[in-house]
C-alpha cells in the first residue's frame, strides 16, 4: 500500500504543478470567452493516466493452504479517452475508455515468482456532479460502476494462467479549467474497487486478488 501511496502522491503533484502552470498561464494572458456548461452538451476529452494498483490478494494451493507469497500487480501509464454527457447544467454522465498492460509477480520472504502480465480493460460509467457550471474553474465529483475484462493474458513463469472479469465500483473527483471557446483543461482523479480470481497452471494455485487502483490522468477537452 505504502508503494502505491508514494507513486499516487508524485504523480498527483506532477499533475496538479502542470495544471496550476497552465491555469496561471492562460489567466495571465489576455481575457478569453469561454463555453460554459450546459444541459445537452458532449464533452470529450483526452487524457494522459497513470494506473496505481493497491493491491491485496495471498497466494493458496487448490487446497486452500497459504503459500505465504501474496499477488502484486505493477503501475501502468496510458492514454485515455472519455465521453461525458449534460443531463443539467451541474449533472452529467461520464463514460471512460482505456485499457493498461499490467506486470504480476507473487512475492513472499525470500521468494518471487513472476506471473508475467495481463491487459485490463475497465470501461467505466459514472455519474458526475459539477459545481459552478458557469464558472472558469468547475471541480466536480462522481460515482458509478466499471466491467473489468481481463486479456491476452502472459503466464511468465508458470504454465497457464487465467483471471475472471467483474463488476466493480467507482469514485472520482475532478476539476475543469476553461481555457477558450470550447476548450478546457482536466485533472481527475478515481478510486475503483474491483477484484478477480486468478488462477495457476489450471488451479494448482489461486488467488482472490482485490487490484483496487487510484487512477490520475490530466488532460484536455473539448465540449460540443
Amino acid at each position: 500500500m505504502s508503494r502505491s501511496w508514494h507513486n499516487l502522491g508524485a504523480v498527483s503533484t506532477l499533475a496538479l504543478a502542470v495544471f496550476a502552470f497552465g491555469a496561471t498561464a492562460t489567466a495571465n494572458a489576455q481575457e478569453m470567452d469561454f463555453k460554459p456548461k450546459a444541459a445537452g452538451d458532449i464533452n470529450i476529452r483526452l487524457r494522459a493516466l497513470g494506473v496505481f494498483p493497491d493491491e491485496s490478494g495471498s497466494v493458496k494451493t487448490a487446497g486452500g493452504a497459504d503459500t505465504g507469497l501474496d499477488a502484486k500487480v505493477g503501475n501502468a501509464y496510458v492514454p485515455e479517452v472519455d465521453f461525458s454527457y449534460f443531463l443539467t447544467d451541474n449533472i452529467a454522465l461520464e463514460l471512460i475508455a482505456a485499457t493498461a498492460r499490467h506486470e504480476v509477480d507473487a512475492k513472499g520472504p525470500g521468494a518471487a515468482v513472476g506471473l508475467g502480465s495481463v491487459w485490463l480493460l475497465p470501461p467505466t460509467l459514472t455519474v458526475q456532479y459539477h459545481f459552478m457550471p458557469k464558472s472558469r474553474f468547475s471541480p466536480y465529483v462522481g460515482a458509478g460502476l466499471n466491467y473489468t475484462v481481463f486479456y491476452n493474458e502472459k503466464s511468465g513463469d508458470a504454465a497457464s494462467i487465467s483471471y475472471d472479469n467483474g463488476f466493480g465500483y467507482a469514485l472520482q473527483a475532478g476539476i475543469d479549467y476553461a481555457i477558450s471557446g470550447p476548450w478546457t483543461l482536466n485533472l481527475d482523479v478515481k478510486k475503483l474497487w474491483l477484484s478477480t480470481d486468478v488462477k495457476v497452471n489450471g488451479g494448482a494455485l489461486k488467488a482472490d486478488v482485490d487490484i483496487d487502483p487510484w487512477i490520475v490522468g490530466i488532460g484536455v477537452g473539448y465540449r460540443f
